[in-house]
């Protein structure tokens, strides 16, 4: 082989990898602030789920079991969900996006399914059948309900962006949401319909749904909630013991009076991890629906702020990812995901503080519940997919004529792909018929010099 070729072949190779790192390099830059973000929330969050589960269930396991053998009972299962999550969130954030738009009927319908399953061999706890299995696998179908309707919705209002514009467009999702609602409200959980409530709410309104026809829909479903807490004994005395908390403090009111005696116990900065004393059978379910109030006992009003400032981190760049999104899909998708975490966070948070009705609604990320941390990370995949630059390839086809519907989620602005498209039509057409009038007019004045020449 001559020294020609070998130095030709070197030359390839070094060409090869330089093309290699600056695919790396691109890659790398890729990523932008709101994925660091939603990045950084969610672990954070994860790990401070870890530290209060742990903290909130050894101590009622020591006591119920006498001895130590299986004070990290809870722990165990939330890292080995938590491992299984992130590995799921991981897979979804880097190739599952378009998968998942396909595979939506099939989450949908399966849903509905363990919805209805549910309400014939659910296992039955406190009074509400919530959960299929028993053991080390328990689903609960609600929570795999509330995912698969924000992609139901958000794969409806892209294919079709003028469903958004009317009631009769919206009606096929509005169904399948109320029929899910029902299914929910029979097991009972009123306060999981309350999530997928405004969840689909918010995702209609980052579709660009008219005002007039969201405030019908917000008093249709708010008399109906009205009239559900009516009938059920159970439901008005929590709404009789969030009113007036003292009034019956060792019944209705007892776990409200509770998760204010652990708030106030905790001041400025906390007793420290592991030295609360309200989870000890003070503080009913303390490491699931009351898990904030053993935050703010441990940690004080510091703790609470720092939740309170991790879940501000995660929507701000939720929306900020919405917003950027490059399809119609992509946009409504992630508002419609990020709302769904936020909603779930500000009832839970509301209700521990005493600013609304208590409602068994977990703390994402950092409450004990695997089939939540699973849904939950999995939402999580498909905004840091979108966050990625990822789009599903049926949402193109709606991108022309949704894109400008989408007023919230573009903040009240027509995308600058359509301002420079049709800006640029106005000055052709501008400049076409100028330049003809030009020529015509220089057409005439050569043929006048003609003739008198």
């Amino acid at each position: 082989m001559s020294a020609g070729a070998l130095s030709l072949g070197r030359g390839a190779s070094k060409a090869k990898g330089k093309k290699k790192s600056a695919a790396k390099r691109k890659v790398r830059k890729a990523v932008s602030p709101e994925y660091n973000m939603l990045l950084t929330a969610t672990l954070c969050l994860l790990a401070l789920g870890a530290v209060m589960v742990f903290s909130a269930s050894s101590t009622t396991k020591v006591l119920n079991d006498g001895g130590l053998s299986e004070s990290a009972f809870y722990l165990k299962r939330t890292l080995l969900f938590g491992a299984f999550g992130l590995l799921v969130m991981h897979v979804v954030a880097r190739h599952g996006l378009d998968l998942v738009r396909r595979l939506t009927p099939i989450l949908l319908g399966g849903s509905l399914f363990l919805l209805v399953v549910v309400l014939g061999i659910g296992s039955n706890v406190n009074g509400a059948s919530r959960w299929i299995g028993s053991g080390f696998l328990q689903i609960q179908p609600s929570e795999l309900a509330k995912v698969a309707l924000i992609l139901y919705g958000a794969d409806l209002l892209a294919r079709k962006p003028k469903r958004s514009r009317s009631i009769e467009g919206m009606m096929p999702f509005l169904l399948v949401a109320g029929v899910s609602c029902l299914l929910i409200m029979l097991e009972p959980d009123m306060g999981t319909t309350m999530v997928i409530a405004f969840s689909v709410g918010a995702t209609l309104i980052a579709a660009g749904a008219r005002p007039r026809d969201l405030g019908l829909i917000a008093l249709a479903i708010g008399g109906l909630a009205v009239l559900m807490t009516i009938v059920e004994p159970y439901r008005m005395a929590r709404l009789t013991g969030f009113l007036n908390p003292g009034a019956d403090a060792a019944g209705a009111g007892f776990q409200a009076a509770q998760a204010k005696i652990a708030l106030g116990s905790g001041g400025l900065g906390g007793v420290g991890i592991g030295n609360g004393v309200q989870k000890a059978f003070y503080l009913p379910e303390a490491h699931t629906d009351m898990i904030s109030a053993v935050i703010g006992e441990e940690l004080g009003l510091v703790g609470i702020l720092g939740v309170l400032g991790l879940f501000g981190m995660f929507g701000f760049a939720g929306f900020k990812v919405a917003q950027k999104a490059k399809d119609v899909y992509g946009k409504v998708l992630v508002a419609g995901l990020t709302s769904l975490v936020m909603v779930q966070a500000t009832i839970n948070l509301f209700a521990v503080m005493g600013l609304a009705p208590l409602t068994g609604v977990p703390l994402p990320f950092v409450s004990y519940g695997n089939s939540s941390l699973l849904v939950t990370l999995f939402a999580v995949g498909l905004i840091l997919n979108v966050a990625r630059g990822g789009t599903a390839g049926a949402a193109r086809t709606g991108r022309s004529s949704g894109t400008g519907k989408l007023r919230v989620v573009e903040g009240g602005h027509r995308p600058a792909a359509g301002r420079s498209r049709s800006s640029g039509a106005r000055k052709a057409k501008s400049g076409g018929s100028g330049g003809g009038n030009r020529g015509s007019r220089r057409a005439r004045h050569g043929g006048r010099r003609r003739a008198s020449s």
